[in-house]
């Protein structure tokens, strides 16, 4: 089982990694950057956002880097407190975010689309099933 759910997990984000860079140029790091400061709604700290992606800061420091280059965040730094700097989204990073999110939802859908939606919903509820006892275990 752990095999099977390990090779669907490579093979589903290698897909979507390659379409991420020939469509938009960004890795899947990138988007998720972008993803969770729109979850968000709101500015967030270095900190904050490598707890949420459950990253180091170092990883989230060059995947901002690279995002703040191409305009689609800006870091501002904290009024109380120099050494903090928020990431927020830019106007333009929230448009090109909302693009990528659709488009993503797109290429998940074409890449399930083989698995009827009675497997998929019985699907969901196996994997939601094997976290909570993943997660019991570890109590």
């Amino acid at each position: 089982m752990w095999l099977r759910l390990l090779s669907c997990e490579t093979v589903l984000e290698q897909r979507v990694r390659t379409l991420f860079r020939q469509h938009f140029e960004v890795t899947l790091p990138q988007f998720d950057v972008l993803s969770e400061l729109e979850r968000a709604d709101r500015p967030l700290t270095m900190s904050q956002l490598s707890k949420e992606l459950m990253v180091s800061n170092g990883n989230v420091t060059g995947v901002i880097d690279r995002l703040s280059k191409n305009n689609l965040v800006r870091r501002v730094r904290s009024r109380e407190d120099r050494r903090i700097q928020y990431i927020e989204l830019t106007d333009e990073g929230r448009r090109e975010f909302r693009l990528m999110a659709k488009k993503h939802e797109g290429w998940i859908r074409d890449l399930l689309a083989e698995l009827p939606l009675d497997d998929m919903r019985q699907l969901q509820e196996l994997l939601l099933r094997t976290r909570r006892a993943i997660a019991a275990a570890g109590h």
